[in-house]
């Protein structure tokens, strides 16, 4: 049944994609202002057929962290709903992505339009004051960053290395760092077909208090994922190495 089921979806979420993928043409032309709002409709459909069809719950705690306005959300990534599920959790996300998906016909010109953050990965000092930019300017519109350290997904239990593009970001931004745990994985894992029912933890932890100071922002993310995992009942995480940034990368994207 459970991979019954998975076929089902992959079905739904393919047919629901090319449909709104051509539908999203002349909202282009016409009114690209709605960019934002089409797509967040297409990932709460997308969830939700997910949730229903496959049987996955997913329980949110945490979000009274959340402040007002723009901040830094750092998540773990375990699954490929990480990259859907924050486009309706908060109300101007604004994704940190590697930037060969705008080259994806149909979705890559909305991602550009919704205002998300393309990053090439081996773009060097370049790379990364073109991310500080769009930091600037995501701060200055008042959108929620979302940004996976790790820049790929990792299984439940492990923390891959960290980039430190976020680092960067939040140092020449001021933007309050909200670290983000989850067991995701668990049901939806790397490339994997089946969608195992059950129940996603997404949990939110308070803001980071060294937001300014690079050099101690990536190990006070790590202690925070651990924390949050230890404290909510996710699985126990084995930490990065000691020197878990990537030197000379501005690269902070989930890998498809």
């Amino acid at each position: 049944m459970t991979f019954v089921r998975a076929c089902i979806f992959n079905v739904y979420f393919f047919v629901l994609t090319l449909v709104m993928g051509i539908v999203a043409l002349p909202i282009r032309i016409f009114v690209p202002s709605c960019a934002l709002s089409y797509a967040q409709a297409w990932t709460r459909l997308t969830v939700k057929g997910l949730q229903r069809i496959c049987g996955i719950r997913i329980v949110v705690s945490g979000r009274e962290h959340l402040p007002d306005g723009p901040c830094l959300l750092a998540c773990q990534h375990q699954s490929a709903l990480d990259t859907l599920v924050w486009m309706n959790l908060v109300e101007r996300p604004a994704y940190v992505m590697k930037s060969e998906l705008t080259r994806i016909p149909l979705v890559g010109p909305m991602l550009l339009l919704t205002g998300m953050i393309p990053v090439e990965r081996a773009g060097g000092a370049k790379a990364l004051r073109a991310l500080l930019a769009a930091t600037d300017k995501a701060r200055d519109d008042h959108r929620q960053i979302i940004i996976f350290p790790e820049g790929t997904r990792m299984p439940p239990g492990r923390i891959g290395k960290l980039h430190p593009g976020i680092a960067a970001m939040a140092a020449h931004s001021g933007l309050a760092v909200i670290p983000v745990a989850t067991d995701s994985g668990l049901r939806w894992g790397r490339n994997a077909f089946i969608k195992r029912p059950g129940t996603i933890h997404i949990v939110l932890g308070p803001p980071l208090a060294c937001t300014t100071k690079r050099t101690q922002i990536l190990p006070a993310i790590v202690t925070a994922w651990e924390t949050l995992s230890r404290d909510n009942g996710l699985p126990l995480l084995t930490p990065p190495p000691v020197d878990n940034c990537v030197e000379n990368s501005a690269a902070t994207s989930p890998k498809p």
